[in-house]
């Protein structure tokens, strides 16, 4: 399916809304089929080629990972939690990145569509492929880090490395893009590019300009660290011009983007203050250097606004279009407030990105990348075998059901956006104002109360006739 020269690939898998980090836990997986709701009710399936990614094997996994690593992660459950305290330790599967039901499985669901969507553009099937539902860019080779398991997105990397001698990878993420960086840090085959909050003991501490690589990837770390408040104009200002350099000096035979969306405004965990048109004013960007471009998830903490941002920017990336700012009904439609649009606006946090200090890192950039050998390029080499065989006939895998145009009340919408503004004025505690708690887990919360309730009282009433028939 071409759009204005374009093929797109989409990898969804209709499961991943089932997987549960915790009750209050950020990462909501959730938000992957808020965006795939959208997606349909804009009429943006129509556009690409749909496909349900092969899930991951253990072989694929372990591409990267320590084999007794993944052993561990397929084996564990919650249930095993207390019996593994060792090892739980060893592989930082505490805190943060804790044991779920499923977790293995929804591990596998998201590296595969990374690494499926990294083989459709070896093989010429599409121009972009995009899952959503990947760019966990914190996990390393044996350990779990800020609620990352598995990288898909170093296993999607090498995938592409198979058919393309230089991949730059891009991270616009509001955490440093650490577990890529360091799994390409010695080599010029991979040039790593994260624009990150730094400093202030942000996680995950690292990504300072200073850390530029290592042996024969020094000078191929590219890290441009920012503050509190970052703005639209500015953001894109200094990401242009950078990844512009990167592209004359390294010229990359494939791009891979992680998009995160915790730089957008009222994000629980982010402290940017980009829109929705601001964020995928990037995409566009990348879009139109016209090479091979594998797009990925990432952060992002207020569902219902990193839903509307990846939707917006699947739009740019099939045709460039601009979607109807009224959200169409769907799904999800409880999750919204009655009167909310498709972009996000900024709430006037106060910018603390000076620009003689932005100016001082592009040149520091820019100095290193004149360093580097021109167009680092391979030598001979054996083509490694692809991770899964692909089916010259391939078809696009029609999992979804068209969903009604019947409207949803909004009796469950998340007042997150109320929230992040009074949070950000008044500090309100957030274990008191938690935003992490779907509308849908409060009903059916609300529901099981009724139903004891109602059974207790039931018990009473038996006892009391029985008392009285005994007498």
């Amino acid at each position: 399916m071409r759009n204005n020269g374009k093929v797109v690939s989409y990898f969804y898998d209709p499961e991943i809304v089932e997987f549960r980090y915790g009750r209050s836990h950020p990462m909501k997986p959730i938000r992957i089929g808020m965006t795939h709701s959208l997606l349909e009710n804009y009429g943006l399936t129509q556009k690409m080629n749909i496909f349900r990614a092969n899930r991951a094997s253990k072989e694929d996994l372990i591409q990267f990972h320590d084999e007794g690593y993944v052993e561990f992660l397929e084996q564990i459950t919650p249930d095993l939690e207390y019996c593994n305290n060792s090892k739980l330790n060893q592989f930082k599967i505490t805190g943060d990145s804790p044991i779920f039901d499923g977790m293995y499985d929804f591990c596998k669901i998201s590296a595969g569509g990374s690494i499926d969507g990294a083989m459709h553009l070896n093989h010429g099937q599409s121009d972009i492929s995009i899952n959503w539902s990947g760019g966990l860019h914190h996990a390393k080779s044996n350990q779990a880090s800020g609620f990352c398991y598995i990288n898909d997105i170093v296993l999607g990397i090498q995938e592409l490395l198979k058919y393309n001698n230089r991949v730059l990878y891009i991270d616009i993420d509001i955490h440093h893009g650490d577990g890529v960086e360091e799994a390409f840090k010695t080599t010029d085959r991979v040039m790593t590019c994260s624009f990150h909050k730094y400093g202030n003991e942000f996680f995950p501490g690292t990504g300072n300009l200073t850390d530029i690589g290592e042996l024969d990837g020094r000078k191929y770390s590219v890290n441009f660290p920012l503050d509190d408040g970052m703005n639209d104009e500015l953001y894109f200002e200094y990401f242009k011009k950078t990844i512009d350099a990167v592209d004359k000096y390294y010229q990359p035979n494939s791009i891979v983007l992680q998009c995160g969306a915790d730089t957008l405004s009222r994000d629980w965990l982010g402290c940017f203050d980009l829109t929705t048109k601001g964020h995928g004013k990037c995409v566009q960007h990348i879009r139109d250097k016209n090479l091979p471009l594998l797009i990925l998830g990432g952060g992002g903490y207020t569902p219902k606004n990193v839903a509307k941002c990846w939707a917006y920017e699947t739009s740019l990336l099939i045709d460039n279009s601009e979607l109807p700012e009224e959200l169409p009904a769907h799904e999800f439609s409880e999750y919204y407030l009655k009167d909310e649009t498709l972009y996000l606006t900024p709430i006037g946090m106060e910018n603390k990105n000076e620009k003689i200090v932005l100016d001082k890192t592009f040149e520091q950039i820019y100095q290193n990348l004149k360093d580097i050998v021109p167009v680092p390029s391979v030598g001979n080499r054996t083509r490694p075998q692809d991770s899964i065989a692909m089916d010259e006939n391939d078809k696009p895998y029609k999992f979804y059901k068209k969903q009604s145009n019947k409207n949803f009340k909004n009796e469950f919408y998340d007042l997150s956006q109320d929230r992040n503004e009074k949070l950000y004025k008044n500090k309100y505690d957030p274990k008191k104002f938690s935003p992490f708690i779907d509308p849908k887990e409060k009903k059916v919360k609300k529901e099981k109360k009724a139903k004891k309730k109602k059974k207790k009282k039931g018990s009473k009433k038996n006892k009391k006739i029985k008392k009285e028939s005994q007498k």
